[in-house]
Formats: structure tokens, sequence, C-alpha cells
């Protein structure tokens, strides 16, 4: 059984007149471009310890198959905003899951995507640990409510935005958690 016991989180941002070397640029902003990377869905393991990006990356090898949660978002229109969020949701209780969420948003500053990928996670990880909420709400209202059940303790996000490059080449923009062995 692979449960991954240390995690990391990157981002970056690549421009380019093809879309796929956008992206590779944009790995390597993030550094993660030497791996091959297969995406999971959003769970934060039971006991899983965030490292840094450099000790995190002393740990791979390239051409290494790698776990990650990502967002990413292209555009080759001129200006156009776009950003890709990570949202983070852990609970109190250590011996639970937390929540990661993607949100990869056009017209959104970094700022608004990342409190929107932040209140998805928090959202998912309140319903699982039956916390009473108004999904209408705004976020910092939830947030509130959330952080006072003390049920959750830690929400957090990772978010990267651009604007599409003025000439109409690839802008690609992407937001990372890499799960380590």
């Amino acid at each position: 059984m692979y449960v991954p016991k240390k995690i990391f989180f990157t981002k970056g941002v690549g421009v380019h007149r093809e879309y796929l070397a956008s992206f590779e640029l944009a790995l390597r902003n993030a550094k993660i471009e030497k791996y091959n990377i297969v995406t999971v869905s959003s769970i934060y393991p039971i006991g899983c310890k965030k490292v840094g990006l450099e000790e995190g990356l002393k740990e791979l090898y390239p051409g290494q198959i790698i776990h990650a949660v990502m967002a990413r978002n292209s555009t080759n229109e001129p200006n156009r905003l776009i950003a890709a969020s990570i949202g983070v949701a852990l609970p109190k209780d250590k011996s639970m899951y937390g929540y990661l969420s993607e949100h990869h948003p056009y017209g959104e500053t970094a700022r608004i995507s990342g409190d929107y990928a932040e209140d998805l996670a928090a959202s998912m990880l309140a319903t699982t640990l039956g916390i009473d909420f108004d999904p209408d709400k705004a976020w910092n209202e939830r947030e509130q409510v959330f952080k006072m059940s003390g049920k959750i303790v830690n929400t957090s996000n990772i978010t990267q935005s651009a604007r599409g490059n003025k000439n109409g080449m690839w802008t690609t923009v992407l937001a990372a958690a890499i799960l380590l062995p």
C-alpha cells in the first residue's frame, strides 16, 4: 500500500508560441519538469508532513513517476487573466485526512482564485466532518464558522496567475501539490 508521507507545493508560469511548450516552461518554472507526473484526486493523506520545495525536490530523480494534485490553465488571448490554485484544508484531528482542491479560472486575480480554492477545500472537509454551514455565505463568513467549530485547524492555498501574452503566445499557469513516499 502506497500512502504519501510528505507533500510539497509549487507553482509556475510559462510563455511560448506552442501550447505544449508553454506548459513545459511552466513545469520548469515550478521545478518539476524532470518528472513523469500522474495527477490524482484531492485527499491530503493522514499524517502527511508538509516540506519545502527544495527539501521535496531532493527526494526525486529525473524520470521518476510522481503523484500530484495539479491545477493548470492556459490562454493565447492577449491580456486574458488566468489563474491556477490549489486549496488546502486540514482537520484538527490528526487521525483524519484533509482536502486539496484545484481551481483554474479565467478573469480572477490570484487572491480571488486562491480564496476560492481554499474555500472549496474547507467546504469539502467541513461536509465530511459534519460541520453545519450555509454554502451561500461568503468565504470569510464560512471560514469563521469552520475555524470556530474547532474541527478545521488550517486552510491555505498556493496560486499562480498571469495575463495572456500581449502578442498572442500561449501562456500557461500551474499550481501543484506533489505527494512523496
